[in-house]
């Protein structure tokens, strides 16, 4: 059972893609390439926030976010 991206996009907009699935019952992971390149000491550009739920879940997920 792998995990497959469902949105990539700004932070704001992720977290509200992340509350959305998990009160729909579906677990997510959030990777933040923002807050992991500032650690770092790189800068970061584009769509850096990335919401994955388990392949089971990926239908269900992308009716909730519309893609």
């Amino acid at each position: 059972m792998g995990m497959v991206k469902v949105y990539a996009g700004s932070e704001i907009l992720a977290l509200n893609v992340q509350a959305k699935l998990e009160e729909a019952g579906i677990s997510t992971i959030v990777k933040d390439n923002i807050e992991s390149a500032t650690l770092s000491g790189f800068g970061s550009f584009g769509q850096t926030v990335q919401v994955f739920v388990n392949e089971e879940d990926v239908a269900k997920a992308t009716g909730i976010i519309g893609t």
